[in-house]
């Protein structure tokens, strides 16, 4: 792997989404959604996924140039119709329309269908925090879990999320998958030919396994038995059927199905903490919650106790010094576009730099 400063991951993701039809604006927010999940640790939503972005979007199946419409509004409600635009692009407009709406009412609620998978959610959640807000987050994705007792995938991975400022850089930034395990940890098993935990997965006749391949075949987990399949539910009911979106096996595939769209849903709650207490007040006891969870008597062997978020934290700070680390996988996909459309690439990143 190489490391790259995000700066230039972001102006080449924006380039090469600009060059396949997105806006130069819309090209700006995508390139920060996705590069800002590398700087945050969470490579599997970050520049990893640009080529099926590009993919999809030069087959037809992504309009680049989607302007989201309204479908119902009220004072704090918004049912919103993404058009089959880049999800992360319409989120963030999305969640641009919810913040007058929540200042002026206290709290501002959407729904988003005929949308994509649109990254991690903790970078919506990060923005509104930065603006004293709190955002609750949840969409549905493609199947990959089933309900306790079945073995045929039916929901998405399912996730939840929220950040709360605490009046410092890093908010306490919670984003959790209602899956015992992301998909990801299963897929990255099968490609380094290891064994997974028992617990995992089921295979594709409903048996437990350990063999990577056999679990993407049938299905992973839920968290927690069957609240997680409570927790999926729930969420599948806020994003999919609140909002006219494909419901369970209905989403279209990301990778596997390239002759149609995906047709995600997403949930947005907004709250403005002013309209509940003052947010410096809020902050104060945020940080006063976390000291005390920090001194918290610990286990034999446990040196701190961490924060939701915390990692992430460490995570940025070391991404934003040493560059963002990008497997040779991605750095060849990200180098066939580039010469796709005559973008200049310089696939060394900071090495050569440091070198020279």
């Amino acid at each position: 792997m190489k490391r790259f400063r995000p700066e230039y991951l972001q102006s080449i993701t924006a380039q090469l989404a600009e060059h396949a039809g997105v806006s130069a604006g819309d090209a700006e927010i995508f390139a920060r959604a996705l590069v800002d999940a590398d700087v945050q640790g969470t490579a599997t939503h970050g520049i990893s996924r640009l080529n099926i972005y590009l993919d999809r979007i030069t087959r037809g199946l992504i309009d680049p140039k989607a302007k989201i419409a309204i479908d119902q509004q009220s004072p704090s409600v918004l049912a919103i119709d993404a058009r089959n635009g880049l999800g992360q692009i319409q989120a963030m407009k999305t969640l641009d329309l919810l913040i007058p709406r929540a200042k002026m009412n206290g709290v501002a609620a959407a729904t988003i269908r005929n949308s994509q998978h649109f990254g991690a959610l903790s970078y919506y959640c990060n923005r509104a925090a930065e603006q004293k807000m709190i955002l609750l987050a949840m969409t549905n994705c493609e199947p990959a879990m089933s309900p306790t007792g079945g073995y045929e995938p039916f929901f998405g991975t399912n996730p939840i999320a929220a950040s709360f400022p605490t009046g410092t850089e890093a908010p306490v930034q919670i984003d959790l998958a209602t899956s015992i395990v992301a998909r990801g940890n299963i897929i990255a098993a099968n490609k380094g030919n290891a064994a997974i935990p028992e617990g995992w997965a089921l295979n594709s006749a409903g048996e437990p396994t350990t063999d990577p391949a056999e679990a993407l075949r049938g299905t992973v987990l839920t968290m927690a038995g069957h609240k997680g399949y409570a927790l999926a539910l729930m969420v599948e009911a806020f994003s999919s059927v609140l909002s006219g979106a494909a419901v369970g096996p209905e989403i279209g595939s990301m990778y596997k199905d390239l002759d149609r769209k995906q047709d995600v849903g997403h949930f947005f709650c907004l709250f403005d903490i002013a309209a509940f207490l003052p947010a410096e007040r809020f902050t104060r006891r945020m940080r006063e919650m976390i000291g005390r969870l920090k001194t918290n008597k610990r286990r034999p062997g446990v040196d701190e106790i961490l924060i939701p978020g915390e990692r992430s934290q460490r995570s940025v700070e070391g991404n934003l010094s040493q560059g963002v680390a990008v497997t040779d996988e991605t750095l060849t996909e990200i180098q066939k576009w580039c010469d796709r459309f005559g973008i200049p690439f310089d696939s060394d990143g900071m090495e050569r730099h440091t070198r020279a």
